[in-house]
């Protein structure tokens, strides 16, 4: 019993972020609002987005989106608003062109890389074992393993 009482307060903890005060009484700009906050990334907390983070900085990044969408701001006016006050960093899934496409392909090309590189070792050792020892290295390496 006690451990299903943590999973669900761990299950639960996300929910715990958005205080009261701070749910907006429009359901369709909440819902907005929380569609936002999921997509934006907490500064102090890194990979954790605003809706679900406790952090200070992240319930006031919350209020600025539910200020921003009362103001009448589409979703992109305050996507644009965050990222040019905080960078793309905010940005929990950053946009995939120009600079960005560097970083994205980055990790699949160095993991081709190391694969290429692992199959050229393996595959070079094979070809050095296959190679027997000649008559006299092996009458030296015996003379040597006896000793």
């Amino acid at each position: 019993m006690k451990r299903l009482l943590i999973i669900l307060a761990l299950l639960a903890a996300p929910a715990w972020a958005v205080e009261p005060g701070e749910v907006l009484d429009d359901p369709i700009l909440e819902e907005r609002a929380r569609t936002l906050s999921a997509g934006l990334r907490c500064p102090v907390c890194r990979n954790e987005s605003i809706d679900e983070s406790n952090a200070t900085l992240a319930k006031e990044l919350r209020l600025v989106v539910r200020e921003r969408l009362v103001a009448g701001d589409t979703d992109q006016q305050v996507m644009d608003y965050l990222v040019a006050r905080y960078g793309e960093f905010v940005l929990l899934r950053p946009d995939t062109s120009g600079a960005n496409l560097i970083l994205w392909l980055a990790a699949p090309a160095m993991f081709l890389a190391a694969l290429g590189i692992g199959y050229a070792t393996i595959r070079r050792r094979r070809t050095v074992q296959a190679n027997p020892l000649s008559a006299d290295e092996q009458d030296a390496l015996d003379k040597i393993l006896r000793s």
